[in-house]
């Protein structure tokens, strides 16, 4: 009986000086030298990607088991752009491995190779999914390895004071003033950044107050909820004045030179270090400020909840002790 293939691997020619690709009885040279290792992995996860047929059985390439997750789960699902990414990680690492190289071992390997235990963790939690959907689609013999993840990361609980957003206002402003916009939007919603990004000028009704998060038709994702939120009257008073300026053919609220601004990540990191403001100040950091003034505001948390989009009890969990009367009635216990 004919020895099953190990699935492709790279092999150095001595003959030649350089790494070539080994698939069975098939050889692909990647014009890698000796010293070119790193660039001849990337060779071989490309050609994993382009060129290997997934196999079935009890034993598969993970490069498969990613891939057929990839294009029959997630093609379609509203974060599917986003988990693309965590897969691609994924892949660079564990593609040439097969199901039965996991073990307690190579994931420490993996989370000391990736040095970020928030997106170790997500990344992992994809590889588990995928060998699930393997084993349910696929290989329903095929015995599934278990994979400890890492500790859940705390909850990030910085927000931005009054004076910082005004340093960052005071730079925006003078920088450019669609990252002014942006900051506005978010401090007064706590709308996460694509969302903002993603603002048409017909999502927001001046008649009824509300800013609608999702256009027509828009799917909305499972965890990452956008409700409709009513505007402020401070809010209302801005986007009257950029509705004015932008004119009646305008499309979108934030803009830079005419085109929609997808990320603005790039200007926001100039303009926080132009404020001399720390490294904490990202774009999420509107919506965890929002969350946090409204509790400290005795606002009511269902309300408050049902503006962000967030559950009732993931808004007290991870910012209810900002709220004046949390423990209130505890503290004094004799």
């Amino acid at each position: 009986m004919p020895r099953r293939s190990s699935g492709p691997k790279l092999w150095f020619d001595n003959a030649r000086q350089t790494w070539t690709i080994v698939d069975g009885r098939s050889r692909h040279r990647t014009g890698c030298g000796a010293d070119d290792i790193e660039q001849a992995k990337n060779k071989l996860r490309e050609f994993i990607e382009k060129q290997h047929k997934p196999t079935e059985g009890p034993d598969p390439l993970l490069a498969d088991v990613l891939a057929a997750y990839a294009e029959e789960h997630i093609a379609d699902a509203v974060a599917g752009k986003h988990i693309l990414y965590d897969i691609g990680h994924l892949n660079r690492w564990w593609g040439t491995k097969k199901v039965s190289d996991i073990g307690a071992a190579t994931v420490k390997r993996y989370i000391a190779h990736r040095s970020a235990g928030a997106s170790a963790r997500r990344e992992l939690s994809f590889l588990n999914a995928s060998i699930r959907h393997w084993r349910a689609n696929h290989a329903p013999l095929m015995a599934t390895p278990k994979i400890n993840l890492p500790p859940a990361p705390h909850h990030r609980t910085h927000w931005m004071t009054r004076e910082q957003a005004a340093r960052f206002l005071w730079a925006a402003r003078k920088k450019s003033p669609h990252i002014a916009r942006f900051f506005i939007i978010g401090w007064y919603t706590g709308t996460r950044r694509s969302k903002i990004c993603g603002l048409r000028w017909s999502m927001v009704d001046f008649r009824t107050k509300i800013m609608h998060r999702l256009a027509p038709g828009e799917p909305e994702s499972k965890n990452k909820k956008a409700p409709p939120v009513r505007m402020g009257a401070r809010l209302i008073a801005h986007m009257k004045r950029w509705k004015r300026l932008d004119g009646k053919t305008a499309e979108f609220v934030i803009t830079y030179q005419g085109k929609r601004v997808k990320n603005p990540i790039r200007i926001w990191d100039e303009t926080r270090r132009a404020a001399k403001l720390p490294a904490y100040i990202t774009p999420h950091i509107l919506r965890h400020t929002r969350a946090t003034n409204m509790l400290q505001q005795r606002k009511d948390p269902v309300e408050s909840s049902r503006a962000l989009g967030m559950s009732l009890a993931m808004l007290m969990k991870v910012y209810g002790h900002h709220h004046p009367d949390w423990q209130k009635d505890v503290s004094e216990t004799r």
